[in-house]
């Protein structure tokens, strides 16, 4: 039967503790997850002659491959998991591979354009479940890890 989309996710009004400071949380981890980025690019570009050149294009694809695969692991990156949270679909099951592979794609476009990070940002702040502009589409959000 057909059910309301989102309905399997805890409440945000009856069960507010799993989105408390989530958008908060997110933030931190993003810098956590582009420090460990930067931590794997620089060596690999450093030690290839073209990768010096390349810098970049060596960020977005380690980053891309880090966050496809952290996600599909535990559907959280590292640094998700350090700050205690995790990415739910809209049944209230963690992302698989190919979700987490999606929502990776969602999230490169996102940060593709400053007027797409804004949105994405301002929906995280203001939206009930603080759901990005990924998670919208997708129908995912982040909750705080149950205690």
């Amino acid at each position: 039967m057909y059910s309301e989309p989102l309905s399997h996710l805890p409440d945000p009004h009856r069960q507010a503790e799993f989105y408390d400071g989530v958008a908060f949380k997110r933030g931190i981890a993003w810098f956590i997850d582009s420090a460990v980025i930067i931590a794997i690019s620089l060596p690999l570009a450093l030690f290839t002659i073209v990768g010096l050149f390349m810098i970049p294009v060596f960020f977005m694809v380690v980053g891309f491959l880090y966050r496809w695969f952290t996600i599909s692991g535990g559907s959280a990156t590292w640094g998700m998991r350090l700050m205690a949270i995790e990415l739910r679909d809209a049944y209230g099951r963690r992302l698989d591979g190919q979700q987490a592979l999606f929502h990776t794609v969602g999230y490169s476009l996102t940060m593709s354009t400053v007027i797409l990070q804004i949105i994405s940002i301002f929906l995280m702040l203001t939206s009930e479940r603080g759901q990005s502009l990924t998670d919208m589409f997708m129908g995912t959000t982040a909750l705080n890890l149950r205690a």
